[in-house]
């Protein structure tokens, strides 16, 4: 909990004074089309990419499969949208990093580790 807290407070900071570097290094008006631009493209990309996920779940459950793999990138595509749908360039970088597909193999890996750990220690209970 105390790292979120620290997140919800550095995270904006750095947003902050990001986008006062920008307007007066490029200027008011770019900055304000250049944030605009990367919320409109995100949210493009994160409905394609999520309509695709949706369907390549559909798929692997009619074929009796489990679709964990779909899952963890619609969780990706799902944060990534939202962060890009935040104005600011870091949160930006980061969406765009989590709907790219070969970026987001990392950040799958990592959300396994995630998902290991809190099963280990018993915050997350599998029911059967």
């Amino acid at each position: 909990m105390r790292y979120l807290l620290l997140f919800l407070i550095i995270v904006p900071a750095a947003e902050i004074a990001f986008l006062l570097l920008s307007g007066k290094t490029i200027g008011v008006l770019p900055t304000m089309f250049l944030l605009i631009f990367t919320g409109v493209l995100g949210a493009y990309l994160a409905k394609r990419q999520g309509l695709e996920t949706i369907r390549k779940a559909q798929e692997q459950l009619r074929n009796g499969q489990i679709p964990g793999d779909a899952l963890l990138d619609g969780i990706c595509i799902l944060i990534g949208g939202t962060l890009l749908l935040t104005p600011g360039f870091i949160t930006d970088v980061v969406g765009f990093l989590l709907l790219a597909p070969l970026t987001r193999k990392f950040f799958k890996r990592l959300l396994i580790k995630a998902f290991k750990r809190w099963i280990d220690k018993g915050t997350i209970t599998i029911i059967r």
